[in-house]
């Protein structure tokens, strides 16, 4: 995974996808508690608690995860991190995405984060990612 930079907004990381499809820019505004993502033009945003309560949910899981990447308007696949970042049932009960229209996609841009943080890492498993807490 090619990654460099330090997260901020004049040094932002450089990632890419898991599955290594697509490479996109992330950086964390701690004043205003989101990760801006950009994907080519398009702009996405999470908010940045993401991080930490998407690693407790994978510690507190203790296996592998599969990632299930959606967009906002598809249906997840139960028991996926996609699924758990959309869910009544995590810790902002529903959505970390916040820009409606660009709410999903949270395992493939959230995800690589973890990793470049060194807190997570991913398995292909022919056409899907996995990824377990570190």
């Amino acid at each position: 995974m090619a990654s460099n930079g330090s997260g901020t907004p004049d040094d932002p990381w450089l990632l890419n996808t898991p599955l290594g499809k697509a490479q996109f820019e992330m950086h964390r505004d701690e004043e205003k508690k989101v990760l801006h993502c950009q994907v080519g033009s398009t702009w996405l945003h999470y908010q940045i608690r993401a991080l930490d309560d998407l690693h407790a949910m994978l510690k507190k899981h203790g296996d592998w995860m599969e990632l299930g990447n959606a967009d906002e308007k598809a249906e997840t696949k139960p028991d996926t991190v996609e699924n758990w970042a959309r869910s009544k049932n995590n810790p902002v009960k529903g959505w970390y995405g916040l820009r409606k229209g660009y709410r999903g996609r949270f395992a493939a841009y959230v995800a690589p984060v973890l990793e470049r943080l060194g807190k997570v890492e991913f398995d292909k498993r022919g056409r899907s990612t996995w990824v377990r807490a570190i």
